[in-house]
């Protein structure tokens, strides 16, 4: 039977792929005039991923041998970053607007310390970017994924905030949790991006069957319009060929296993869990399930770390950073290493899938990743000199130098901030941070960005 226009209409290839011939605007579901409308925005990254741990013992982290900006000589707590050196800049010397706030200062990602700021409320840099990207189309099924286990541990906070109320935002601790919110209902288990490629070109196929039975049905001028979308439907096809190859793509992790698994001393054990919450961002970002993640590692009271046969068990911040003199902190530094180990495993992760929408990049190549902390100086609990570690891929967001570069820098670390948010396409900084910088101090930190 030859399809009426309601029949049409009614096909989900139809009312997705012939929407400018039926008068429905994609746009207002997030789909494919939503993508459009990002790919002529052209940010240097699509995604950014914040990796958030509390702060150090500022000796241990400075690079010992420069050349200018460019790293001779690692630290001992920073040197697994040379194998991802080509990627990576370190920043330190920032001040916070709230360099004495000490414990708990939402500072880190914030730009606002415990204070009041003309009723501006906080919002850290993640919130922001996924608020700003929805609100320009870029909707995908989680604006914003934060996750970390015993992030709320002994009283503590988590160094994410927004909402309606500004308030203290709580992170996914349980991996299989987060496993179900992000895989739950996007995807059946088992499905490879070659199969999506399959079952998109059969959509098509049958589009393209309907629009052909239609067109009979229609007069010259609409026949004539109805022939240039059915093209338009033959490039999508051929496209969808390209964006996917079989080394990368979509595919649903595998399922974790209950919390008792990563329980130890009768809490969970975040190192243990962390592991398991790196695999499920990058799997999201390879589905397109979100633009934006964060992963923290405890919080601004405690980590307890479980490393056997590296670290003794104990409290990052009570044992390693506040009793580790004693020792020339040789805990600290080897957690610190632990943790530069995992930043580089997250860059080796993000290379392993292709991007989403372009085949010849990878995940790294298009996304900006962030080491914050919550304190520049973990042993005196204070904000005077935070510290970041930044890295993109192949043609991204940062100027690199081939050894590592570093920088110094006496600006507000809420600079560096916007420099996240300039990545990703955003230039109106309105709403976040202190409402008292303006001008070119409410602008991202120059030299960052590659030119």
């Amino acid at each position: 039977m030859t399809p009426t226009r309601r029949r049409f209409a009614g096909s989900l290839g139809a009312g997705l792929l012939l929407a400018p011939f039926l008068s429905f605007d994609p746009r207002h579901q997030g789909g494919l005039g939503a993508r459009a409308a990002v790919a002529a925005a052209a940010p240097r990254a699509k995604r950014i991923l914040l990796f958030c741990t509390m702060g150090t013992y500022p000796p241990i982290w400075t690079p010992t041998g420069l050349d200018g900006e460019s790293i001779t000589t690692w630290s001992a707590s920073t040197s697994p970053l040379a194998a991802v050196k080509d990627s990576v800049v370190l920043i330190e010397g920032l001040p916070s607007g709230n360099p004495g706030d000490n414990h708990g200062s939402p500072d880190g990602i914030t730009g606002l310390g415990f204070g009041y700021y003309d009723g501006q409320l906080k919002i850290s840099v993640d919130q922001f970017v996924a608020s700003k990207l929805v609100a320009s189309g870029v909707k995908r099924p989680i604006a914003s994924l934060l996750l970390g286990a015993e992030t709320n541990a002994s009283g503590g906070r988590t160094m994410f905030y927004g909402g309606s109320g500004g308030n203290n935002l709580p992170t996914i601790g349980s991996p299989l949790s987060a496993f179900t919110t992000v895989f739950g209902g996007a995807m059946p288990a088992g499905v490879t991006s070659q199969a999506l490629l399959q079952r998109r070109k059969s959509i098509l196929d049958l589009v393209a069957a309907e629009a052909t039975s239609l067109k009979a049905t229609l007069g010259t001028l609409e026949g004539a319009k109805l022939d240039i979308h059915l093209d338009s439907i033959r490039q999508l096809e051929g496209k969808l060929s390209q964006a996917v190859a079989p080394a990368g793509g979509c595919v649903r992790p595998a399922e974790p296993p209950g919390d008792g698994t990563y329980t130890y001393m009768n809490a969970m054990d975040a190192i243990a869990a962390n592991a398991i919450h790196q695999d499920i961002i990058v799997s999201a970002f390879a589905c397109d399930i979100t633009r934006v993640a964060a992963l923290e590692y405890g919080n601004d009271q405690m980590l307890k770390v479980n490393l056997p046969g590296r670290v003794p068990y104990d409290d990052e911040h009570g044992g390693f950073i506040h009793s580790g003199a004693a020792s020339g902190y040789k805990n600290l530094i080897e957690f610190e290493k632990y943790l530069a180990e995992q930043f580089v495993a997250l860059i080796g992760k993000l290379k392993s899938f292709q991007d989403p929408d372009d085949a010849s990049k990878t995940l790294f190549d298009t996304t900006l990743l962030a080491w914050c902390r919550d304190m520049g100086d973990a042993q005196n609990h204070d904000q005077k000199s935070m510290r970041f570690v930044l890295a993109s891929g192949d043609r991204g967001y940062l100027k690199t130098a081939p050894g590592g570069r570093y920088l110094t820098s006496s600006e507000r670390h809420e600079r560096v901030l916007l420099n996240l948010c300039e990545a990703v396409g955003i230039t109106s900084y309105a709403g976040f941070g202190d409402p008292g910088l303006t001008g070119a101090m409410k602008q991202p930190l120059p030299g960052l960005a590659a030119v």
